[in-house]
């Protein structure tokens, strides 16, 4: 199962694109919401949540994603179980950690990404990146290391969805749902 992490103030484009591109891969996709059911993106766009962030139970091959907005990174940084399920993700080899924008961040900020681990943040928070001993991959608009995903910006969504959708249901899949949409980055 994918669960997308949405807080109020998130990126909506990043979260909705991602479950986007994996439902057409026919991955299994729960929006997640934390504080609410309905929860308003960062350009008031609502969206109605499919399960409550407290009722998230992680198990093997499980994908956790965290969507940027500054509100949203704020929501789910400030939300207990969601940084629950971060930790439980970093700390799980077989459980993805996905993050896009703002989110790995603040995941390197709280000590979920460290040493060595490659990765990409929304451009100007890549200190956060270093700091953490992280190596930034600036140039790139996905990252993937080891059971970590990350995206650099919004720009980036689409691009941040369908390396989703390679890791849960393969390279062979991602192609096809990326033709399918006729995208061509």
């Amino acid at each position: 199962m994918v669960y997308i992490l949405l807080g109020n103030g998130f990126e909506a484009i990043e979260a909705l694109a991602a479950a986007n591109v994996l439902r057409r891969g026919a991955a299994e996709v729960k929006l997640v919401g934390i504080g609410g059911a309905v929860v308003a993106s960062s350009h008031d766009i609502k969206v109605t949540a499919d399960m409550a962030v407290e009722e998230v139970k992680l198990e093997p091959g499980d994908m956790v994603v965290l969507p940027g907005g500054m509100g949203g990174v704020a929501s789910i940084e400030g939300s207990e179980a969601a940084m629950a399920l971060a930790r439980q993700a970093a700390k799980d080899p077989s459980v993805w950690l996905c993050a896009i924008c703002a989110a790995p961040a603040m995941l390197a900020r709280v000590g979920l990404i460290g040493e060595g681990v490659r990765a990409v943040c929304y451009p100007g928070m890549e200190g956060e990146l270093t700091a953490a001993g992280a190596v930034p991959c600036m140039d790139q608009s996905v990252v993937a290391d080891g059971m970590l995903i990350t995206g650099r910006a919004p720009g980036s969504a689409y691009d941040f969805g369908l390396k989703l959708l390679e890791a849960v249901k393969g390279a062979e899949t991602a192609e096809r749902v990326r033709g399918d949409m006729h995208y061509n980055a």
